[in-house]
């Protein structure tokens, strides 16, 4: 019985991998639960999987309900906050680790779960974004893979399999397109949070709705792929796909390509993570060619969706430019979503940050938090600016 630790259990990723779970009772079973604030879904859930070990994610204002969680839960131990997680994620019992996580919080337990000897399945692209360095070198040291959770990075990882000593020449990673595809960059300009988390092909969560609206997603996703699969930006590409069913591609040295197709749905690639190389019903639909019809490919507008160049760039920089772009993006992405600033100011307060970015090493968590915290730094003031015009 393989013992499951989610991370992020009350979101998009982790409610379906607790379903994943919930479908193989014989095979695995939830050790460990954490979850951010929507503490009314991590009670059922807490009733429903019943795990040795809970997190929840101690914002003050949740206090009370924690604290009622342990009192209805006395079977369950409970941790809570940012420590509550590194604890669990390196003491806890479990075997395999799914970070589910959003933003630079999935940091600290990847690492926590490496060095206590456990693979990680990996859902939260900010882990290796802004600590590929560190992570990639303890998880290579000790031995252990990170299996991506992705739809894109987990059809790279299949398409890979049986190709051993073949390393790819390129990647090719494909987009939906998002909420805005077709949109010029004047017709983002009105665009509110509403219409950028209503994406038309996938279930995912604020953050990474928004991502994929700005196609930042796509950005991180390249940087990530990066770390996976060892090769540079200039042998990543992204295409626009927005039938999301080439959930990405791989070529070879005799530019044969090979591609893995599916349903748009995650719960695909978190049951192979899970379970790879097995392969498990999911409960994820057939796909029916005929009713599909075709599948197009469109190369990316940069020029209105310059987060995925200023991702690409920052690949191409190094050292700590993808800490600082992750970190400013993510404290952007929150200011949008509180009305604070406006859909096209992500990416202009965001090239701002950049090019005043001094870079530092990235080799240790404490280099990337202090790049983290400026970087956030920087891009409130300059939001603060713009709205004060």
């Amino acid at each position: 019985m393989r013992k499951i630790a989610i991370f992020g259990s009350t979101g998009s990723i982790g409610t379906q991998a607790a379903g994943v779970v919930s479908m193989h009772p014989d095979s695995m079973e939830v050790s460990l639960l954490a979850c951010g604030r929507n503490l009314g879904l991590f009670r059922r859930q807490l009733a429903e999987l019943r795990p040795a070990l809970a997190v929840t994610g101690g914002a003050p204002e949740d206090a009370r309900e924690a604290g009622r969680l342990a009192e209805d839960f006395p079977g369950i131990r409970f941790l809570s906050g940012p420590e509550g997680l590194a604890e669990a994620a390196g003491q806890g019992e479990y075997d395999l680790m799914l970070n589910a996580l959003t933003g630079i919080a999935g940091l600290v337990p990847t690492w926590e779960a490496i060095r206590s000897g456990r693979p990680v399945a990996l859902a939260n692209k900010e882990t290796l974004v802004a600590g590929g360095a560190p992570i990639m070198s303890e998880a290579g040291r000790r031995g252990l893979p990170i299996l991506p959770v992705d739809s894109e990075h987990s059809a790279i990882f299949q398409a890979l399999q049986g190709n051993d000593g073949n390393r790819p020449k390129r990647i090719v990673l494909t987009a939906s397109g998002g909420p805005f595809r077709g949109y010029t960059k004047e017709m983002l300009r009105d665009v509110g949070p509403e219409q950028a988390l209503s994406h038309p092909n996938w279930r995912m969560g604020r953050k990474i709705s928004v991502d994929s609206a700005t196609m930042m997603n796509k950005g991180l996703e390249m940087i990530e792929a990066g770390w996976l699969f060892g090769v540079g930006p200039d042998a990543i590409e992204v295409a626009v796909h927005p039938q999301s069913v080439v959930h990405s591609m791989v070529e070879f040295d005799d530019h044969s390509i090979i591609a893995q197709l599916g349903a748009p749905d995650m719960r695909a690639s978190i049951s192979y993570a899970l379970s790879c190389p097995s392969r498990w019903e999911t409960g994820v639909a057939r796909l029916d060619f005929f009713e599909i019809g075709a599948l197009t490919f469109e190369r990316p507008d940069t020029d209105a969706f310059s987060c995925l160049r200023i991702a690409r760039e920052a690949m191409e920089a190094g050292k700590s430019f993808p800490a600082a772009m992750n970190a400013a993006n993510e404290a952007l992405v929150g200011l949008f979503l509180e009305g604070r600033i406006a859909f096209a100011d992500i990416a202009d307060i965001l090239e701002r940050v950049m090019q005043g970015h001094s870079p530092t090493g990235a080799d240790s968590l404490d280099e990337i938090m202090a790049v983290d915290g400026e970087a956030r730094r920087r891009a409130a003031e300059l939001a603060a600016e713009r709205r004060a015009l």
